[in-house]
């Protein structure tokens, strides 16, 4: 039994498959059997894309400083790591001059 090739669609090819069946009225089971999609998957589709429909309408901004807060939160805790590595480090210097008499 051959394997079918399976279809990988973008999120924007998805909003066309979608739209031609809300705004054009083109049947659902007409548009899977010519893209060769399972009705059900059809279904998924509209209902992430209803389900995520008010992302579309928020503003950048609001986008913009998600991002920028995330990047801050992955900064923090790559400088808290950092420091955690200098003051094993400091220590480890510490303990090794002790046994060498330096200090």
């Amino acid at each position: 039994m051959a394997k079918k090739k399976r279809n990988y669609y973008s999120g924007e090819q998805k909003v066309a498959i979608l739209k031609r069946h809300l705004v054009n009225g083109e049947r659902i089971s007409d548009i899977c059997d010519e893209l060769n999609i399972n009705p059900n998957m059809f279904y998924r589709w509209q209902k992430t894309f209803f389900e995520n429909g008010a992302k579309a309408f928020e503003s950048g901004a609001k986008t913009k400083v998600d991002t920028e807060t995330r990047r801050l939160e992955e900064l923090q805790a790559k400088l808290g790591q950092k420091d955690s590595v200098i003051s094993e480090l400091v220590t480890e210097l510490i303990k090794a001059k002790k046994n060498i008499g330096e200090i």
